[in-house]
């Protein structure tokens, strides 16, 4: 039969409400992955925004998605990661990786790609659809270096439609076109100096 708290030895009421405080404590918590997350966005659109990349650059990037790739793929893919979506470039570079994978280890490597990106429970699972994943999967089973270029083509296109047109309307985008622009103003404002300095010496000269 209960006695009652009142007969319990002071050490175990004292653990019981040690329990109850630490359960409370976590209760109240805040999730951190969703304070990772948010840093991890602000951390990756910063630095991206960082480095001053010449004006024939940006306009080259507005001119197509192939460009971006080309002369942008790094910013391009931190615009990705504050979006939460970097395992799109992730996957198509590696695609173009795999291409280039000696014949003797295609096989291992193509099973890798697809655990990671493409197969049930992928940790950085693309967005294909269903027979895209099917027509993938029947391939890697007979490794060659094209067995990806149906999916990695379905993910290109998915990045020029979607991703590329919000990348280029990003503040990401508008950051370094300012950073240009500030530039610009700075290289103008030194010239003048430079010419009313110049300006000066030879009137004193004469």
């Amino acid at each position: 039969m209960c006695k009652g708290l009142a007969t319990l030895p002071a050490t175990c009421l004292k653990s019981a409400k040690d329990i109850k405080h630490k359960i409370s404590f976590l209760l109240q918590k805040p999730e951190p992955q969703a304070a990772d997350q948010k840093q991890t966005k602000e951390k990756s659109t910063t630095a991206a925004a960082k480095r001053v990349y010449n004006t024939a650059e940006v306009e080259k990037w507005k001119e197509s998605f192939s460009q971006v790739l080309n002369m942008g793929r790094s910013v391009f893919t931190s615009f990705l990661k504050s979006e939460f979506s970097e395992e799109n470039m992730d996957f198509w570079t590696a695609c173009e990786d795999y291409k280039k994978t000696a014949p003797s280890k295609l096989a291992n490597r193509a099973k890798q790609i697809y655990q990671k990106y493409i197969g049930a429970d992928a940790p950085n699972e693309v967005n294909l659809d269903a027979a895209t994943r099917e027509n993938t999967r029947q391939n890697v089973e007979n490794a060659c270096p094209s067995c990806f270029d149906e999916a990695q083509k379905m993910i290109y296109t998915l990045m020029e439609k979607d991703s590329y047109r919000r990348f280029l309307k990003s503040k990401l985008i508008q950051d370094l076109c300012q950073q240009q622009s500030n530039t610009a103003q700075e290289k103008k404002e030194k010239r003048s100096c430079d010419t009313a300095d110049s300006s000066q010496v030879l009137a004193g000269g004469a």
